[in-house]
């Protein structure tokens, strides 16, 4: 091939421009191709929107509906004087009864109008009512009412003479019109298979689907394999927050990969979810990715043969010229060319016989330009921070928030000094098990002002460990994430606990919180991933919280052999324990410890 090349100038520029063609035209065809592709998947987001809103004017529809007839009810005149009797009336009962079957009659999303007194009288309802697995929200929060007009349940069964079925309440209380005091409470039961019906029906992209969610992410109705009242992280974990009254986000990657369209309700606070598999954007692009193939294939062809005609009519004046000075000899000056051209190659001539002369003056500036771009180009500049220099910034910021009198910013500032400094540590990979608390501790009491009264830390250390060695920054990463995925997604205060004593096996440490925990394919993912090729995971695969983990996994198998990793044990609401085992090192490390540990941890200019 190179000597094929050599040979010819025509072979060159036949090569070079057939490249030159080619490279835009494949260029051309897989942006043809990733704009079609870019089409299809927003043709798909905007036609699942419109599924969205259509779905919205439905419920909103329905949600008004319903909310209008219970204002309705609890002003009525029959149920006002039914729940203001002491004693049961069968005749107002049974106009009752008889209103609320007319009222239900027409709407078959309604499955059943509870009216239910605050006395000893029973319950009125258009349906028997046999059993029901509602829990009104007083239960839980008893001045509900005093601050919410109504209140939407989860999905809950209920049995009556027709049967059982799955609801979503609407209940508010009812109060008497002359009084204004409490005399009963009613109940609206949705019925969620008319709903979830409504909802299998829009399809999205053949194999798409649409969920909806309650204000709690919690499935209300959707396809008959997802469970109602499991939220959307079961089905996706890790993913993301929906922000916005609506949007669109990306969740997984490569077959696996879905496109994620949701909308919030403005009537009541559900959320409406469309799941599009990007499986269906593959087989619609099947159909761009032959087309632009085949058109450019054709254009390809038709490049090489224009191509090589024109460089046929370009070479052949050239070839003429180069046999003309082939023929020349060496020994002589060489002749002035003839030129029987004005066009490129006769210009080209005529350069050639004026400019032989300036040849060596203009090797000589080549030369001085390479030699002042090599100069040039050795000019680079490096800037390092002196870590003493941010010791000494922050300290100052610690010395003003102090003569301010403002205690929170010294505080946050120390710690935080504290912190960075242990971190940096000049370059020292162990310190004692007394620094590393102390390093917690000053990570500790950043996150308490950030976070007030969201968790308390204890420390049960035995005090004959706090000068044994161990490898620094263990304790922290993994009170960082019992804090971030245990204690803050939790509901009022948590704890947080590092334990630490000395056994047979070397000295072993808990860290222990009483958060959220772990469900149970959650903790098995984890302890697997700890298991199977700890020290070999990509980057990006450790998602939900786990890359602290297995970092100090990591550090603790290269220093301390495989019997060292991590232990995790997780309670799903109870909370998540993290153990690991480290040899007792003291008489290794002590000597580095001691000359240059405490001097680090020492606040420098503070």
């Amino acid at each position: 091939m190179q000597q094929w090349l050599g040979k010819s100038l025509k072979h060159k520029l036949s090569l070079l421009i057939i490249i030159a063609t080619l490279v835009p035209l494949l260029f051309l065809g897989i942006f043809s191709f990733n704009m079609a592709k870019s089409l299809t998947e927003e043709k798909a987001k905007i036609t699942g929107m419109n599924t969205l809103r259509q779905l919205e004017a439905y419920l909103d529809t329905m949600v008004k509906d319903v909310e209008n007839i219970s204002l309705f009810l609890i002003g009525h005149t029959g149920v006002q004087s039914y729940l203001k009797t002491e004693e049961s009336n069968y005749v107002q009962q049974t106009t009752v009864i008889n209103f609320l079957t007319n009222l239900a009659f027409s709407k078959d999303y309604i499955a059943n109008i509870i009216v239910e007194p605050l006395g000893s009288k029973d319950p009125i309802s258009h349906k028997s009512l046999v059993r029901s697995e509602f829990r009104n929200i007083t239960e839980e929060i008893p001045d509900y009412y005093e601050h919410h007009p109504k209140w939407w349940s989860f999905v809950h069964r209920q049995w009556t003479f027709e049967g059982m079925r799955k609801v979503i309440t609407l209940a508010r209380p009812i109060r008497s019109t002359d009084k204004y005091k409490p005399i009963g409470n009613l109940q609206i039961n949705l019925d969620q298979g008319v709903i979830a019906n409504q909802f299998r029906q829009a399809v999205l992209e053949k194999t798409g689907f649409v969920l909806l969610l309650d204000e709690n992410n919690r499935i209300i109705a959707g396809p008959p394999d997802m469970e109602t009242n499991l939220t959307l992280a079961d089905y996706y974990p890790s993913i993301e927050e929906f922000e916005g009254l609506s949007g669109n986000m990306d969740y997984g990657e490569g077959g696996n990969k879905k496109t994620i369209l949701y909308k919030k309700m403005s009537s009541v606070n559900w959320k409406l979810v469309g799941i599009i598999p990007s499986e269906e954007y593959r087989s619609q692009n099947q159909y761009f990715i032959k087309l632009t193939a085949v058109a450019v294939t054709v254009a390809i062809l038709l490049a090489i043969i224009l191509v090589l005609f024109l460089i046929q009519k370009i070479t052949n004046p050239l070839s003429v010229l180069t046999k003309f000075l082939k023929n020349s000899s060496p020994e002589e000056p060489l002749p002035a060319l003839p030129v029987k051209t004005i066009d490129e190659v006769g210009q080209l001539i005529i350069s050639y016989n004026r400019l032989s002369s300036r040849i060596v003056k203009l090797t000589d500036e080549v030369k001085l330009n390479e030699s002042l771009k090599k100069e040039a180009d050795m000019h680079a500049l490096q800037v390092q921070i002196n870590p003493h220099f941010l010791y000494n910034t922050l300290s100052s910021i610690h010395w003003l928030a102090l003569m301010n009198q403002d205690v929170k910013i010294a505080e946050m500032v120390g710690s935080l000094s504290d912190f960075l400094r242990f971190s940096l540590n000049n370059g020292q990979e162990y310190c004692t098990i007394q620094q590393e608390i102390m390093h917690v501790r000053h990570y500790v009491n950043i996150q308490t002002i950030r976070y007030p009264e969201k968790f308390s830390f204890e420390v049960h250390v035995e005090e004959t460990l706090h000068q044994h060695t161990m490898l620094k920054l263990l304790l922290q990463p993994l009170v960082e994430n019992s804090m971030l995925h245990g204690i803050l997604s939790r509901d009022g205060m948590g704890t947080i606990t590092i334990q630490g004593r000395h056994g047979s096996e070397g000295i072993h440490f808990v860290v222990e919180d009483d958060g959220i925990g772990m469900t149970p394919d959650r903790l098995k993912w984890l302890q697997d991933q700890l298991v199977e090729n700890p020290l070999q995971y990509e980057k990006g695969q450790t998602p939900g919280g786990s890359y602290g983990l297995r970092n100090v996994h990591k550090r603790l198998l290269l220093h301390y052999g495989k019997d060292a990793g991590l232990r995790v044990d997780s309670t799903e609401g109870a909370g998540t324990r993290v153990m690991f085992t480290i040899p007792d090192l003291t008489d290794i490390q002590q000597t580095e410890i001691s000359s240059k540990g405490d001097d680090d941890l020492e606040g420098t200019d503070r």
